[in-house]
């Protein structure tokens, strides 16, 4: 989840520097979903919890890595 301060900024934000912060930002969310994904995965009482969790520490650890090659180009 985003702070106001954070929002307020990406608002206020235009062009490349907009762009920027939002993949900053959006890197930061998917990192926190990682983490509690991670604590799910090891401690989950669910199988289907766990993997689900699985799953989604695969797709957000791709999408980071593509958001941090986006970075370089803007």
């Amino acid at each position: 989840m985003l702070t106001t301060q954070q929002m307020a900024g990406l608002t206020a934000a235009d062009g490349a520097t907009a762009s920027q912060l939002f993949l900053d930002l959006m890197i930061e969310h998917h990192r926190g979903a990682v983490a509690m994904a991670r604590t799910e995965a090891a401690d989950g009482g669910n199988v289907f919890a766990r993997n689900l969790a699985a799953h989604i520490i695969t797709e957000q650890e791709t999408e980071i890595v593509q958001m941090q090659t986006l970075s370089d180009y803007v």
